[in-house]
């Protein structure tokens, strides 16, 4: 990059301008993290095991010989391949760390994009392109401390491990924590891990506030609806009609609400945000973590639906189809119901709430095939939580940090269900529009990437030692 800049004026090329204001080490991570998103892993147009294979070379070049680098992969997906490099503690007694870092990204077509989705590009303080934030940025910083730590000859106490992984952001193509933990499950043994899923953001008005490390999350399933009937033409309707049927189906799980339920996370979260929070939704939050049958307080709560969704089992609605022509009554309709499920229920629990709910036995409904284990719910381990706390308050003083439960899904739940704790770590800080994750035009702020990768690199060494 500073060849580059060197040849170009700072006027014609202000991002190479900026670049040479960096540091040799934020240089050097800078296109390393550049080479991560100009690298397409989206599961329609990309390569998960072209990464593999840059990330391979990257370690290569640092030190990492062949017994610490491990790849993976099957053959019928030649593209989804992925990577574990590994730095060996010195203590024969400490489990190691686990980082774990899903390589793929969500797809992303240029005509929709303003910029090149697969080009970073950096303009007004901020990196554009897929995967700025979810989750190269973290892979780029996990990558970039093991180059580091082994050119520097660091000895960490315990054993760090790094696993790239594809398959996260899909439900139905290889998924790498699937795979290491069925068939390499010493590849990513350890005391715990560290993954995404901390959330740290902005307000509107630029201000933090509560950063929350992710200790547990939702399970994702997914449901499918569907009815039946004989049709007919057009010019003749009757009531009984398959779509009408579905509408009435799906109506009735919109107007149900499953029942609160905390856990030791959730309670901690809304007893104590609730209290720094203050106002009447903090005081309904302190509220109803005392009683969960607090109606009052549960209807001011549920008008924010980030905590609504917190509380509770949630099922929407999120694809239907019907009919066969536009002259012709419905033979069939069908409809996706996907759901959120709190840890501590499962699948087929839910299946049977749904169809209480419904009261129609000519509404078919199945239960797709689970991504993967139910999701588990890992200590409020103190270990774990106050190196995070500490680190935080380093970088950014007077933050409050707390636990809380993602109410969307990782891949923690392969690792948890083989017995390794994850906890999600907000070091990387988003604005109040989550940086349009999964949307058009996803972002990363200069200023937050750089500030993480010291962080995040500041608590690997407070656990490794």
């Amino acid at each position: 990059m500073a060849l580059i800049c060197a040849a170009l004026s700072a006027a014609l090329s202000p991002a190479c301008a900026r670049a040479q204001q960096l540091r040799p080490d934020q240089q050097r991570f800078r296109a390393l993290y550049q080479q991560m998103i100009e690298t397409d892993t989206s599961i329609t147009t990309g390569s998960c095991t072209e990464l593999s294979d840059k990330i391979e070379a990257q370690a290569r070049q640092a030190g990492f010989g062949s017994s610490e680098i491990t790849r993976y992969g099957v053959p019928d997906h030649p593209k989804e391949g992925g990577i574990v490099i590994i730095l060996p503690g010195t203590s024969k007694t400490l489990k190691p760390l686990l980082l774990m870092g899903h390589i793929d990204v969500v797809a992303a077509k240029r005509e929709d994009w303003t910029r090149d989705p697969y080009k970073l590009i950096e303009e007004d303080g901020y990196f554009y392109g897929r995967g700025t934030t979810d989750m190269k940025a973290m892979d780029a910083i996990w990558l970039d401390a093991m180059i580091r730590f082994k050119e520097q000859g660091y000895k960490p106490k315990r054993t760090i491990k790094v696993a790239f992984t594809c398959g996260e952001e899909t439900s139905w193509a290889f998924n790498g924590n699937a795979w290491l933990t069925k068939n390499r499950p010493d590849l990513v043994d350890a005391a715990f891990a560290l993954n995404e899923g901390g959330i740290a953001h902005t307000d509107a008005s630029g201000k933090l506030g509560i950063a929350t490390i992710q200790v547990g999350e939702k399970t994702v399933e997914n449901y499918q609806l569907e009815t039946f009937n004989a049709g007919g033409h057009s010019s003749v309707p009757v009531r009984d009609n398959a779509i009408y049927q579905l509408s009435e189906a799906l109506l009735k799980i919109r107007d149900y609400e499953f029942p609160i339920q905390f856990n030791d996370v959730t309670r901690t979260y809304f007893a104590k945000a609730g209290a720094i929070q203050g106002g009447e939704v903090g005081q309904a939050m302190v509220a109803i973590a005392k009683d969960p049958q607090d109606r009052a307080a549960a209807a001011i709560v549920d008008r924010d639906r980030s905590l609504h969704a917190m509380l509770r089992t949630t099922c929407v609605a999120t694809l239907q189809e019907g009919g066969h022509a536009n002259n012709a009554l419905p033979q069939h309709a069908k409809a996706t119901v996907n759901c959120r499920v709190l840890p501590g229920s499962d699948g087929a629990q839910v299946l049977a709430t749904l169809t209480q709910v419904i009261g129609d036995s000519a509404v078919k409904i199945t239960r797709d095939p689970p991504k993967g284990p139910t999701a588990k719910q890992p200590p409020l381990d103190p270990a774990v939580i106050a190196p995070i706390v500490k680190v935080m308050a380093k970088y950014y003083p007077g933050v409050p940090v707390l636990p809380s439960m993602l109410t969307a899904g990782t891949d923690d739940i392969f690792l948890e269900a083989i017995g390794i704790p994850c906890y999600g770590v907000p070091g990387i800080i988003t604005d109040a529009d989550l940086n349009h994750i999964h949307g058009l035009n996803e972002k990363m702020s200069v200023k937050a990437l750089y500030t993480g990768r010291d962080l995040l690199t500041d608590l690997i060494k407070a656990y490794a030692g």
